[in-house]
């Protein structure tokens, strides 16, 4: 499943180096937890792009419930600093993209890949 998930408001929280690697652990430590395998992973400013391979069991809501709510969760223990801009504790936006990769696996993987160079310009 190809997924994507932009932070609360579009803030840029992942512009330090610092933020962006606490977060992409926190989102690899919640799919670790659930047996969901992280083909790619491409940390944004102010998004995430994913490529899992998750249990057939589970549902696209599931899925993103346990990426969004866990690496939250584990996001604000790592770095308590963050409750200063999301008091309420919601790092994520409400909204997400998930979609099957199936046949266009290769393409998508090639996407997702290529997020950093057309967001650099």
């Amino acid at each position: 499943m190809t997924i994507q998930i932009t932070t609360k408001y579009r803030y840029n929280m992942m512009q330090k180096e610092k933020i962006e690697n606490f977060c992409r652990t926190s989102i690899q430590e919640a799919c670790k937890r659930h047996n969901i395998e992280i083909v790619i992973i491409e940390v944004l400013k102010e998004h995430v792009y994913i490529i899992v391979d998750c249990p057939r069991t589970m549902f696209a809501a599931m899925l993103m419930q346990i990426i969004k709510g866990l690496s939250a969760y584990l996001l604000f223990r790592i770095c308590p600093d963050l409750r200063k801009r999301y008091p309420r504790g919601h790092f994520w936006s409400e909204g997400y993209f998930c979609e099957g990769c199936g046949s266009d696996f290769e393409r998508a993987l090639a996407y997702v890949k290529n997020q950093k160079i057309h967001h650099s310009s």
